[in-house]
C-alpha cells in the first residue's frame, strides 16, 4: 500500500515527546514521506503547551524544507457534548485538527456518552481526523461512529500506537476490527497515525498496515496513499465553519 503521509506527530512542545520539529522533519524526509503534520497536545493534558504556542504557525514555511508541512493540535474531549479545549478563534488559525479521548481530560462514560461525545466533537469543523476512536478505555459504539464520520466527512484514525502488545490502549486490536467492519460497510474513509513521540516512530505505520490487511480493508478508503485525497478532507471539514 502506498503510505506518505503521517499527520499525528509530537514534539517537545508536548512535555512527554522527545524530539524537537527539526528532528521530525528531518526523520519524515529520511522516510520518504510527502507529508508531515504536527498535531501536540492541546491543554487540557499534564503538562501542555500554553494556547499560545498554536497562534504563531505562520511563522513556518509548509514547503520550505523539501517536504509538506501541515500545522495542527491533537485536541481533548473535555464532555459529553462533545466540547474541546481550544477556543474558536486559536483553531481558525490551525491547518487541521484532531479529536481524541484522553483519561487525563475526561472520564470514560457509558457507550452511549461515549459515542455522543465523538460524534458531538466531529460537529465541530475544524476537527478532521478523530484519534484513536477504537480505545477500549472509552467503549463505544462503532458502528454508529463510522456511520456518523462517512455522514461528516471526517477520518476515523487507525493509530499504530495503539497495537502495541505492551501499549496503553490494550484491546484496540479487537475493537478496530468493529470499526474497520463499520467503516467497509459505510464507505467510510480512515487515516494511519503513527502517534509518534520520537522522531524513530515518524511514519511507522507497520502495526496499522497489519491491521488493515488483516481485515481486509480497501485501499481506495485508506487516505494516507495520497496527499490530494488529505487536503481535500481538510478543506471541505474547513467549509463547514461559519
Amino acid at each position: 500500500m502506498r503510505d506518505i503521509l503521517d499527520v499525528h506527530i509530537h514534539t517537545t512542545a508536548s512535555i512527554h515527546a522527545y524530539s524537537t520539529f527539526g528532528e521530525v522533519i528531518a526523520a519524515a524526509k529520511k522516510k520518504n514521506l510527502e507529508l508531515v503534520g504536527i498535531a501536540d497536545h492541546a491543554s487540557s493534558v499534564p503538562g501542555a503547551i500554553h494556547n499560545f504556542h498554536f497562534v504563531n504557525f505562520k511563522v513556518i514555511p509548509r514547503d520550505a524544507y523539501g517536504i509538506k508541512i501541515v500545522m495542527g493540535a491533537e485536541l481533548n474531549i473535555i464532555d459529553y457534548s462533545g466540547s474541546t479545549d481550544l477556543p474558536a478563534q486559536i483553531l481558525k488559525r490551525l491547518d487541521f485538527a484532531i479529536a481524541s479521548l484522553h483519561r487525563e481530560c475526561i472520564e470514560s462514560g457509558s457507550v452511549a456518552e461515549n459515542t455522543a461525545a465523538i460524534i458531538g466533537a466531529m460537529k465541530n469543523p475544524h476537527v478532521v481526523i478523530m484519534g484513536h476512536p477504537d480505545n477500549p478505555q472509552f467503549p463505544a459504539d462503532l458502528e454508529t461512529i463510522a456511520c456518523a464520520a462517512k455522514d461528516n466527512g471526517v477520518l476515523l484514525e487507525v493509530n499504530s500506537s495503539s497495537y502495541l502488545p505492551n501499549g496503553h490502549r490494550v484491546g484496540s486490536v479487537e475493537n478496530v476490527k468493529l470499526m474497520l467492519a463499520a467503516c467497509k460497510k459505510y464507505g467510510t474513509k480512515i487515516i494511519m497515525g503513527s502517534d509518534a513521540h520520537i522522531d524513530l516512530d515518524v511514519g511507522n505505520h507497520a502495526l496499522s498496515q497489519k491491521v488493515l490487511a488483516d481485515n481486509n480493508f480497501p485501499e481506495e478508503l485508506v487516505v494516507n496513499k495520497s496527499v490530494d485525497e488529505f487536503f481535500a478532507c481538510v478543506k471541505y471539514r474547513k467549509s463547514l465553519a461559519p
